[in-house]
């Protein structure tokens, strides 16, 4: 049931970090996937990564902060691999202050993308999918930050919350159109604009408080993904799943 052969795929930030590995990992489970960023050149790279694992995919130029941008990428990636039924909504960005050192640029910027960037892409890839009467699928990426909090990232924190809620909501309006839409919400996840800082001892003090005692690697995002993307998932809609290795069960 993790197939997903001839099923179409927007993935959105997906340049590079997390984006990237679940445009491939849902490219290797079967389909055909829209690989959509500002980056389009590193989008390409991602294309031509899928290409040789046997997999097949496009690269579509997205900017989730501009209402024109995404509908003008849903209609490239439908009119080049064909009705898209299933979503990605990974774009988002982070930023690291405490509260009174946050602009309200910084803070209308962090929420322009993560929060209302979703938003844009959801409700533009819902109504092409009501209009076909189709099932279809999307997956919010949260955070656990969305669920508890820690300091620094209180903007970060707040378009995480949002989109969780933004889920709940879009999942209750939209079932009856055959669209479930669900949060995955990643615990701290090893990659390579983190491992550095999870190398440092304030680092490894953040690894000693998650109870398996170790960072998440992508991979273990992929069953996750893959539950709440395809036919295995076909009655959960308006859940939040973190993945997470026990970390909200302990002081994040």
């Amino acid at each position: 049931m993790a197939s997903l052969q001839g099923r179409k795929a927007l993935v959105t930030g997906a340049s590079g970090g997390l984006g990237a590995h679940f445009a491939r990992v849902l490219a290797r489970n079967g389909a055909i996937v829209a690989v959509a960023a500002r980056r389009l050149e590193d989008c390409a790279r991602v294309v031509a990564e899928i290409a040789d694992q046997g997999g097949k995919g496009i690269a579509v130029a997205l900017d989730v902060r501009s209402a024109r941008s995404v509908e003008q990428a849903l209609g490239e990636a439908e009119a080049e691999i064909g009705p898209l039924d299933i979503l990605i909504n990974n774009a988002g960005i982070a930023e690291t202050a405490p509260w009174l050192s946050v602009s309200e640029e910084a803070f209308e910027r962090i929420l322009d993308t993560n929060l209302k960037g979703a938003y844009r892409v959801a409700t533009g890839f819902a109504r092409l999918a009501k209009a076909r009467a189709e099932p279809a699928s999307i997956v919010n990426i949260a955070s656990i930050l969305g669920l508890a909090v820690t300091g620094q990232v209180g903007p970060y924190a707040v378009s995480k919350a949002g989109l969780v809620q933004m889920t709940r909501s879009m999942a209750l309006e939209w079932a009856r159109y055959g669209i479930r839409v669900n949060a995955l919400c990643p615990g701290y996840v090893e990659t390579d604009i983190n491992r550095d800082f999870f190398a440092t001892e304030p680092g490894q003090a953040i690894i000693r408080r998650i109870p398996q005692r170790r960072l998440g690697q992508m991979a273990d995002l992929d069953g996750a993904l893959l539950l709440l993307a395809g036919a295995a998932g076909a009655y959960i809609t308006g859940t939040t799943l973190a993945v997470d290795g026990g970390h909200l069960l302990a002081p994040l």
